[in-house]
């Protein structure tokens, strides 16, 4: 009898027990990607389409896991004396995917590039991301830069635009909802746009150092402009050039969890309790109309 009450009872133990599982709030580890301090060599313009011809600055990232990023900060400058208005932030994968494959040839290569278009996007004005500014430096030079010199071959090898100065303003964003990537190779790229002066992304020392986080396949950064599109050319290599082109990455880090996030809400100590009860008492009753003897 003690046996086949128990196997009866054990259905509703394996109800709770799962309740309690799913109860329990979800772990995940800790991740964390960043690139160097700014090296003040090069300074490109990233702007969205809203603050006249769009341009994209690019620099990769690897993810060797699912990963959820809830963070992001990016260091460009600020010029003139100009309103931060919106901000956009893409993520692209890596060329041929995403892409028309073979490429339009009016650049010199697309190996290694960003994709023809984005994989993931949150932008201010869509409220998909928030974000808030510090400013770390009121003067701060980058050597080079790059805003208009964005050509097609054979047309793209211009040196640069030289020196450009501004403010050193560190952007912190955060993704509402956030954003969930595959394991996989990606490029990050921030635009803002300024009214009344420019943003450009400040390049930081490649390869990244022990006080970032280097990482095998680490690519330069690359840019485009709409006027490019869907190509891309490589900062460094393409547009500076020289018997020994620079290269350059980019001032960005990344902050999230890895490993996909189940969507079911943790209950609350009271409903957990007062479920646990009912379940309990459901049981006790059950058991108890069973051991009754017959008749009653």
């Amino acid at each position: 009898m003690t046996d086949r009450r128990v196997a009866r009872f054990s259905p509703l133990a394996l109800l709770l027990t799962a309740v309690l599982l799913l109860a329990a709030p979800a772990t995940a580890d800790v991740f964390h990607f960043q690139t160097d301090s700014p090296d003040g060599r090069m300074a490109a313009a990233s702007r969205p389409p809203a603050a006249g011809t769009e341009i994209e600055a690019a620099d990769d990232f690897v993810l060797t896991d699912p990963t959820t990023i809830q963070h992001a900060t990016f260091t460009g400058l600020v010029t003139g004396s100009g309103t931060i208005g919106e901000v956009t932030v893409e993520i692209y994968r890596v060329f041929p995917l995403d892409s028309t494959n073979p490429p339009s040839g009016q650049v010199p290569t697309r190996t290694n590039s960003p994709s023809d278009i984005a994989f993931k996007s949150a932008d201010s004005a869509a409220s998909t991301l928030t974000f808030s500014t510090a400013t770390l430096a009121p003067t701060f030079m980058a050597s080079n830069s790059v805003l208009n010199g964005i050509h097609p071959i054979p047309g793209q090898t211009t040196g640069g635009e030289g020196p450009v100065t501004g403010q050193e303003v560190m952007f912190t964003v955060t993704f509402n909802p956030p954003l969930v990537l595959p394991l996989d190779h990606y490029f990050f790229v921030p635009q803002v746009q300024v009214t009344g002066g420019q943003f450009y992304w400040l390049s930081a020392q490649k390869p990244i150092s022990a006080a970032g986080t280097p990482f095998t396949g680490d690519l330069q950064s690359w840019i485009r402009n709409a006027a490019l599109d869907p190509d891309w050319l490589r900062i460094g290599t393409d547009i500076v050039g020289g018997a020994t082109p620079p290269t350059f990455n980019a001032a960005f880090s990344l902050d999230g969890t890895t490993g996909f996030l189940p969507s079911v809400p943790a209950l609350s100590t009271p409903g957990l309790l007062a479920l646990a009860l009912l379940l309990a008492g459901t049981a006790l009753f059950r058991l108890r109309r069973r051991s009754a003897p017959a008749g009653c």
